[in-house]
């Protein structure tokens, strides 16, 4: 039965109105590491990560600590936003996440269906660096709930599922913090 630990990215460097991909903060870096201590004593696990650099930095301590390579997994990116501006993502944002799914539009139900398609394929113990909406995803299949926000999951937090023949199930959620729109 495979683990899937769910690993949200440290503390970016600049919201997400302000930068469509940004890296991490100071604070950000000291957390990767701090990850990257908590999870030393789980590997050996297969390490993947968001395209975005706020994750791939994320995982970065970790894959340098034990020489493994990041597989990039694009079906476990931020939650899409095309066609917004910056300063638009913010309130849009709110609103998704204040909803359930099932009043979502058809674009972001096909992303949260590849998102699943993601977790439920994985076939060995795994460390996924991960996004705020994505993690909440994962809980909510896990636990059968439609709500977009289930938690908050705090910077480089570790949630962790089980994938038994093809079900997810929820072991722990992460550590949660007061969180804003980033």
């Amino acid at each position: 039965m495979p683990r899937i630990l769910l690993v949200r990215h440290g503390q970016a460097s600049a919201t997400y109105t302000d930068d469509l991909d940004p890296g991490l903060s100071d604070l950000g870096r000291s957390q990767a590491e701090f990850a990257a201590e908590n999870l030393k004593s789980q590997m050996p696990l297969a390490l993947i990560s968001s395209p975005l650099k706020r994750a791939r930095e994320t995982a970065a301590p970790l894959s340098e600590m034990f020489g493994a390579s990041v597989s990039i997994e694009n079906r476990i990116s931020e939650i899409p936003s095309p066609g917004l501006a910056l300063e638009e993502r913010g309130p849009w944002l709110r609103g998704v996440m204040q909803g359930v799914w099932s009043d979502q539009d058809d674009a972001l139900i096909s992303w949260r269906s590849d998102l699943l398609n993601c977790l439920m394929a994985q076939k060995e113990d795994c460390v996924m660096f991960s996004h705020f909406v994505a993690i909440n995803v994962a809980t909510g299949l896990a636990i059968g709930a439609d709500e977009v926000t289930l938690f908050r999951p705090d910077n480089a937090s570790m949630t962790e599922l089980n994938n038994d023949n093809d079900e997810l199930s929820l072991v722990r959620r992460g550590d949660e913090a007061d969180t804003t729109v980033n």
